[in-house]
Parts: structure tokens; sequence; C-alpha cells
């Protein structure tokens, strides 16, 4: 076991682990945020994505001792359910989420997105939302939050 320091949603957060943990696990079973999902712990879902940095990273593929000193943010340090943040605003707004297993990870991958490009389009949302998966079908309103997040959302016809 090695003492790691977290720099997690803006906290300093202490966790006794073995190097080689899944940074999921972490999160998960130490710290107890569970807003990151354990979907298929190989990276092809997207369901415990968080952001490193600005980076939106598999957090079962992100071993600890690879996390250093940069910021971890995941979906519990965008807002609350009484305070959400922007983008958890627009997913409500939206109604972007069915089932919920996968809406954690696709906002972060999409405020990671707005980090890097504040005013994308919809193909580079399409695109840089195609790593996580959503069985539900919503999508549309997923693309939507987007865009209301960004302030590019066009006015329904």
């Amino acid at each position: 076991m090695t003492a790691f320091t977290l720099q997690l949603n803006g906290t300093p957060r202490q966790v006794d682990a073995d190097p080689s943990t899944p940074l999921l696990y972490v999160l998960r079973d130490d710290l107890r945020l569970h807003g990151a999902k354990f979907g298929c712990g190989l990276g092809q879902c997207g369901a415990c994505t968080v952001m490193i940095g600005k980076e939106a990273v598999f957090s079962c593929l992100t071993p600890i001792s690879m996390v250093g000193e940069r910021a971890v943010t995941t979906v519990e340090g965008l807002g609350s359910a009484e305070r959400p943040g922007r983008m958890q605003q627009a997913f409500i707004d939206e109604q972007a989420a069915q089932c919920g297993y996968c809406i954690a990870g696709m906002v972060m991958r999409a405020e990671s997105l707005l980090a890097h490009n504040p005013k994308p389009t919809e193909a580079e949302i399409r695109l840089h939302l195609s790593s996580n998966l959503c069985r539900c079908g919503t999508h549309l309103r997923i693309v939507r939050a987007v865009q209301r997040a960004a302030g590019t959302l066009k006015a329904a016809a």
C-alpha cells in the first residue's frame, strides 16, 4: 500500500492504495463517490469517465499512480442535486437521462469537450461523445444538452 493525495473536486483527499489500483475503485470503494460507474472495465463504454485536468479519462483503466498531482473531477464535483452545474442542469432541462447509468460519464466527457472547445458544432459533439455508450437511445437529447450548456442550442422550428 502506498499513500496518495488526490486533488479531488477541489479538495485534497488522502488514500492508501496499491499503485496499480484503478482510479475508479479508489473513487467508489475508498472515497465513496458513486457517480463514475463500473461498466465494462475495459475502457469501451465510458460509464467510468472522469476528468484529470481538462482531459476525459476512463477511470477503470487509469491506475491511481498515474494521477500524480493533477486535479481529478468527478460528476459530484460539478454540482449537487440542489445546485447542479451548467452541464448537469442542461441534461436535466433536456431530459437526457433514461436509465442514468451512462449519464455521469457522458456529462464528464461533455465537460471535457467544453473545456477545450466552448462552442462545438453538433458534429464535434457527436465525435467527442462517441467513446461513451448509451443503450437507452437518448443520444439526441444528450447532444441537445451539450449544445444547451455551450449556448449553441438552436430554437425548435
